[in-house]
């Protein structure tokens, strides 16, 4: 049985992939496709996935000109809950996302571990998603969404 919210807009779908040889997070925003990536991530950190989960999601949106005022409205002061993905069509965004940034790969930085060029480009390719109709980009529909909210 999959995961059971009911608003999407504040739920994440979080996957472990090889980047270069090196485990890292890849996170889809469920509602928006937003994608943001963390490279490189050592055990202590995937011990910690809550916390690091909250900090590179404030990162990205911050690096990608989300007002702060804006980002505190899917960054709640409490840990995310984790639960199963949502459905097969989440997944399959999950793994479209994750087909993007392989697609992107070049762009990675390997000295840091936040990825603002790849997801720049992840977030600015039109797309589908589960939240909503027709192609967009990520970054619209999440700026859409946010106002909204």
């Amino acid at each position: 049985m999959y995961g059971q919210e009911s608003d999407h807009r504040f739920c994440w779908d979080l996957h472990v992939i090889p980047l270069r040889g090196r485990l890292s997070l890849l996170a889809v925003h469920c509602h928006t496709r937003y994608t943001f990536v963390l490279y490189d991530l050592n055990r202590l950190e995937w011990e910690r996935l809550p916390d690091v989960f909250l900090d590179g999601l404030r990162l990205s949106l911050s690096v990608a000109g989300f007002p702060a005022e804006e980002t505190k409205k899917l960054c709640c002061s409490e840990l995310p809950l984790f639960t199963r993905t949502h459905g097969r069509r989440e997944v399959a965004f999950l793994n479209r996302a994750w087909e993007d940034v392989m697609a992107a790969e070049l762009a990675l930085d390997k000295s840091s571990q936040s990825q603002p060029l790849l997801e720049q480009i992840i977030n600015s390719k039109p797309s589908r998603c589960v939240g909503m109709e027709g192609l967009d980009t990520a970054a619209r529909r999440l700026t859409e969404m946010l106002f909204q909210i």
